[in-house]
């Protein structure tokens, strides 16, 4: 009996999932049907790494691709580390403040060198 009502407690959860995987499937086949496929050199141009991804794999590359890359992993695991901070900064104290004062300090330093150094400026 108790197995059965811990079971009744997952149904909701199986009912999301479900719903949550039709509504994927629909919305999917739904774009392939009724979408407009019109691909052109514009569409299928590369973007983001700024050179063609089916080329000579020996070509030159910019580093400061690399450079923004970090950067951006850099201000993202920043940001993930502010959000349990500021929801549990009133049971950690002055102690939990001043940690994350030293850890933001040592991040502003790190993008000032790197702001100074000209990582971030595109000729």
């Amino acid at each position: 009996m108790a197995s059965e009502d811990l079971l009744i407690n997952y149904l909701p959860i199986l009912i999301f999932i479900v719903i949550a995987a039709g509504m994927s499937v629909v919305m999917i086949l739904g774009s392939l049907l009724f979408g407009k496929q019109n691909p052109d050199p514009d569409k299928l141009a590369a973007y983001e790494c700024g050179f063609d991804a089916f080329s000579d794999s020996r070509n030159k590359f910019d580093v400061r691709f690399y450079l923004v890359t970090l950067l951006f992993i850099i201000f993202d695991l920043e940001i993930a580390f502010l959000f349990p901070w500021a929801i549990s900064l009133g049971e950690i104290g002055v102690f939990g403040f001043w940690s994350m004062i030293v850890f933001l300090t040592i991040l502003t330093v790190g993008f000032i060198y790197e702001w100074k150094k000209g990582a971030l400026d595109w000729e």
